[in-house]
């Protein structure tokens, strides 16, 4: 395989250019980028966050493409110019939380059941870092869901729901209910007497309650490849 090569004139720290060529190299050698616990393995570095500064330094700089929503999703920008040609300052510039001005890391809370409603484990299990064009403020909270009673909206089992904190629904929301001390994604509708939970699935009847609490409105849902 031909060794990845990078056009561009920009100086980088040695830091980024280290993870620059760890990138080039494991593209080179695998065919696919490297996840961030790769890089972080590779180049002996024992925080993601930092992983995560240098990788938007580098997307800033026109190094590199990312795509926030899929996994193994780096891209090299250019193919004319060697990674290890590439200046480096002697000086490495300091890592903080600046350089995240437009990137949250939500928690992921346990998994929803998108057909009958399971018991919702409330431990984070982790974080997923992800632009807040898309997601908003980190107010937001990740569910992944199981079930296919959605799926005519494109919310499969596994995806991933982006839900804004919030015990208010409008008729038509896309919600995440507690009923019966389990949590459902569903359409909200409330009714005269009752409220009706909507599957998004013709095959499906509607959860029909009086008593249910909303943990909060879908706002996006994304899945890793």
């Amino acid at each position: 395989m031909a060794e990845t090569e990078i056009k561009n004139t920009k100086k980088i720290t040695k830091k980024q250019k280290a993870v620059l060529d760890f990138i080039a190299k494991t593209i080179d050698e695998t065919g696919i980028a490297p996840t961030v616990r790769d890089i972080c393995e590779g180049l002996g570095l024992s925080s993601p966050s930092t992983v995560h500064v240098h990788l938007k330094t580098l997307e800033d700089k026109g190094l590199i493409h990312r795509d926030p929503l899929k996994s193994r999703c780096i891209t090299i920008v250019g193919h004319e110019r060697k990674a290890a040609d590439i200046g480096a300052e002697e000086k490495e510039a300091p890592v903080g939380t600046g350089d995240f001005s437009n990137i949250v890391s939500l928690p992921v809370i346990g998994n929803v059941a998108a057909g009958q409603p399971i018991l919702a484990d409330q431990n984070i299990t982790e974080t997923i870092p992800l632009p807040t064009e898309i997601v908003g403020d980190s107010s937001s909270f990740l569910l992944k869901v199981r079930g296919d009673s959605m799926v005519e909206i494109g919310i499969n089992d596994g995806d991933y729901v982006v839900v804004e904190e919030g015990p208010v629904a409008n008729n038509g929301d896309i919600v995440v209910a507690v009923v019966d001390d389990g949590a459902t994604v569903k359409r909200f509708f409330k009714e005269s007497d009752h409220i009706r939970l909507q599957p998004e699935n013709s095959t499906m009847d509607p959860i029909i309650t009086t008593d249910c609490a909303i943990a909060g409105k879908v706002v996006a849902v994304f899945r890793r490849l």
